[in-house]
């Protein structure tokens, strides 16, 4: 049976997982209602490779929400992924036609930042302004009603693949899912794990996936930087499967479970047991002996983000530090790791600013999936604002709260 409330569901399509968080806005805040997970088959990278087997997980992983949540998902907000996600930062300029900003000033100018050369097989999935200046007054948020005579914006603009983001709709119209929207994995994780604080102080989030890791730089309440490099929790198990020549899956347990990326914290004594390939008799192996493989691909992975963020020329700006999260950043170790690497307070991000089930997603590999959720919630009560229905009663009223509250993230 449906909720009384609007439902919103995010849907997370990674390369090991897909995660379907159910959510509804309540009179106090968002409320997870349903979760659900399943492997994923199909995905190399964050880019589908196999549409049936893609369609398979993502219905199962729908069913155990649907089950949960006691409701028929019809409709998602999905992420797209992968090294095919590009950003760039852009300037428009135009000159004001009343000498006083109006929204089609703004649009002008937004559309002249946005007027970028793409290849064929690419193109623009979002514009985010990071500033205005009227004249010669910068730093302006929202310009609209200021006098002047020249606007200029300045944007980052998040490019893909076509046929990635087509791909990836297909997969769900096949499972039976409309796609409301599509949003960037970078950007949907940072709305579920910065805080307002962060974001205006400077932040890199780094979010480690099982084969890339994005990084997304915010500062001053704007996307700075966005990259997505093509290394993740996923070359540390192929690692550990090579050295220690245990199966793939094995490799990911003892990862979980035993594995550390600091080898000073492993203990020598301490001895776990290891699968042997093609029927071997399994072994003894010392916790340290594991984490003596791990850390140093885990630094690795670390010394590629710092670079990219020394390339892009976002290092002076990370007054907040670091954030980890994506399902990598739950190996035991790592923050202590990436303080020792970017030199910067480092803290694991897991969602932020919900109520219900909360406990089952406290956790950084659902941060994606549940800024999926923020965002279409956004959008969801943006569109029943213009549809002219108004907003009547609590429900109403926390809405529209909700609505100026998620405003500030982009």
């Amino acid at each position: 049976m449906r909720k009384r409330n609007p439902l919103v569901v995010g849907l997370d399509v990674g390369t090991y997982k897909i995660g379907v968080i159910v959510a509804e806005l309540t009179e106090s805040g968002v409320e997870i209602t349903g979760i659900g997970t399943a492997v994923s088959r199909g995905l190399k990278k964050g880019v589908v490779v196999n549409i049936d087997a893609t369609v398979e997980s993502i219905r199962r992983a729908v069913d155990e929400a649907e089950l949960m949540a006691g409701c028929e998902i019809r409709s998602v907000t999905a992420g797209v992924a992968g090294c095919h996600l590009k950003g760039v930062n852009m300037h428009g300029v135009v000159a004001v036609k009343s000498r006083e900003v109006g929204p089609g000033d703004v649009e002008r100018v937004i559309d002249t930042a946005r007027a970028i050369p793409l290849p064929a097989d690419r193109e623009v999935l979002h514009v985010l302004p990071q500033e205005f200046i009227v004249d010669d007054q910068d730093g302006i948020k929202e310009p609209v009603g200021m006098a002047g005579v020249r606007l200029e914006a300045r944007v980052h603009i998040v490019t893909g693949s076509i046929s990635t983001g087509q791909n990836l709709v297909k997969c769900c119209n096949r499972a039976g899912l409309h796609v409301r929207d599509v949003l960037g994995g970078p950007l949907a994780a940072a709305e579920a794990v910065l805080t307002p604080e962060e974001r205006e102080l400077g932040v890199a989030l780094v979010d480690l996936g099982a084969g890339t890791t994005s990084v997304s730089v915010v500062h001053a309440g704007a996307l700075r930087h966005t990259a997505v490099l093509p290394v993740g929790g996923g070359h540390v198990t192929n690692d550990l499967a090579a050295a220690l020549r245990t199966p793939f899956g094995e490799a990911e347990r003892l990862k979980q479970r035993h594995g550390s990326a600091v080898v000073q914290t492993a203990s020598v004594e301490q001895t776990i047991e290891v699968a042997g390939l093609g029927g071997r008799s399994p072994y003894l192996l010392s916790r340290r002996a594991l984490a003596d493989v791990i850390e140093p691909r885990a630094e690795e992975m670390l010394l590629l983000v710092k670079r990219e963020i020394e390339r892009a020329g976002c290092d002076g700006l990370l007054t907040s530090g670091v954030v980890l999260t994506g399902g990598g950043a739950t190996l035991a170790g790592l923050t202590e790791l990436a303080d020792h690497v970017f030199h910067v307070p480092v803290r694991l991000g897991v969602p932020l600013h919900l109520t219900g089930l909360v406990d089952a997603v406290a956790s950084p590999m659902y941060s994606t999936a549940v800024g999926l959720v923020l965002h279409g919630l956004r959008q969801q009560s943006s569109g029943a604002a213009r549809s002219g229905d108004g907003v009547r009663g609590q429900i109403g009223v926390v809405r529209q709260r909700m609505v100026e509250w998620l405003r500030e993230f982009f």
